[in-house]
């Protein structure tokens, strides 16, 4: 049966779950309309669109409409098709034993670091995905209801942290502008004042990169692959020291919640072609109407920090989340009323082979915009590199469907079943 990143057993098509194919072909080529902006811009503009000047014309056009559908809803329908694939994997009538799973996770550990560290992806959800997995094994045969508590504790976790970065970001700038007035004048400052002006000084290199951030990021992709290796490894290790506190949260909420729902027969499939339409018109009401919102905020206070730093948007979760039931019940849909067959099949094709898929997104990455390929990293205004998405997307497409035309799985797919049952594994389709 297929799991969130790859078909953990061979089916045939016949006993495949459709719908979960489908949605994760669907959010894996989703995700890169976000990455993109990774391997293709400085950092910062992944939320800040002051920082490539898309404030204006196409450039904004395009970031309105990606942030308005795309940012975190992609990430989210992933998150929830990993849930779904830890029960399908520790459930049903031949469950796989404990020692098989965690082997399956520590592998995917390995392609995440090797993803992170040798293909220089600091964007990277493997190793996140692997250690988030290994918790949830724990709570794979609770009931749907437990579960949906859960998600809501964890969400609602993520909330307050909302919640107190929106309030620091809100009043801690001001504050510290005017102690800083009052040092520069002469005034000796309390040691809680002095720790105030520490904490700004910390969390405004995270925001607003000073010059020798900012160069090692352009090392990144600019410099030799030893040098990039360098400067990449220590945002890797930095964007891993801030797992415990928040990433690792926003991973299981979608993932504890996806169990619920694969449980509940939402993304099997299973439920009537009401259901699917009821949650696609609710989704999409909330989280068009959450995102926009958020957008206005974004646009209404000239982008300010509090609105564009990532992590202090207090709606955050509803936004993204109702937009993934949108997209989730429309997909469902469409596989349970047997619409658009063709395009169904290419993005089932996609998401079988999505370990691959998301690996040769890497792989695309460092060639077009490292300076050991095209060195096209900022150099493409936003809007252009979204004709490198689009290649990506037909490129990708087109080499799943042909793979699987030929052979039972994709070739990261087959190593990792091969690696995590210690034996070769049938290739040739039948």
């Amino acid at each position: 049966m297929p799991t969130a990143l790859e078909p953990f057993a061979a089916t045939s098509p016949s006993e495949r779950i459709e719908t979960l194919d489908v949605v994760r072909g669907f959010a894996l080529h989703g995700i890169l309309l976000m990455n993109i902006l990774v391997f293709g811009l400085p950092f910062r503009a992944y939320t800040d669109p002051t920082v490539d000047g898309a404030v204006g014309g196409l450039d904004f056009g395009v970031y309105f409409t990606v942030e308005l559908f795309a940012e975190g809803t992609m990430r989210a329908l992933f998150s929830m098709l990993f849930g779904a694939g830890v029960v399908l994997l520790t459930g049903g009538a031949k469950p796989k034993p404990a020692g098989i799973y965690y082997r399956r996770q520590l592998l995917l550990l390995a392609f995440g670091l090797f993803n992170a560290f040798a293909l220089l992806w600091m964007g990277d959800i493997l190793v996140l995905y692997a250690l988030a997995g290994l918790l949830l094994y724990f709570v794979r045969d609770w009931s749907p209801k437990r579960l949906f508590v859960l998600a809501a504790v964890l969400f609602g976790y993520l909330a307050t942290f909302y919640t107190v970065m929106f309030l620091v970001l809100a009043y801690l700038p001001e504050q510290a502008q005017g102690l800083q007035a009052r040092l520069d004048a002469g005034a000796a400052l309390s040691a809680a004042e002095q720790e105030i002006l520490a904490v700004w000084a910390e969390l405004e290199a995270s925001f607003r990169p000073p010059p020798d951030m900012l160069a090692r990021e352009a090392l990144k992709f600019q410099g030799g692959y030893l040098e990039s290796f360098r400067a990449n490894a220590l945002d890797v290790l930095g964007l891993y020291a801030a797992f415990p506190l928040f990433h690792i949260w926003d991973a299981l909420a979608c993932m504890v919640l996806g169990m619920a729902l694969y449980k509940t027969g939402v993304l099997r499939g299973t439920r009537s072609p009401r259901f699917f339409v009821g949650l696609a018109v609710a989704g999409f009401a909330v989280g068009l109407a959450v995102n926009g919102f958020e957008l206005a905020m974004k646009t209404g206070s000239d982008f300010a920090l509090r609105w564009v730093s990532g992590a202090s948007t207090i709606t955050y979760d509803i936004g993204r989340v109702g937009m993934a039931a949108g997209f989730l019940g429309l997909i469902a849909l469409a596989c349970v009323r047997g619409w658009f067959a063709p395009v169904r099949r290419a993005l089932a094709a996609v998401g079988r082979m999505a370990l691959t898929n998301y690996l040769l997104q890497s792989v695309i990455g460092l060639i077009v915009f490292h300076a050991g390929g095209f060195a096209l990293w900022n150099e493409l205004p936003r809007h252009q590199l979204y004709l490198v998405v689009c290649g990506e997307w037909i490129a990708l497409t087109v080499l799943s469907v042909w793979w699987l035309r030929r052979f039972r799985f994709g070739p990261m797919e087959w190593l990792w079943r091969a690696l995590t049952y210690g034996r070769m594994q049938p290739m040739r389709a039948r």
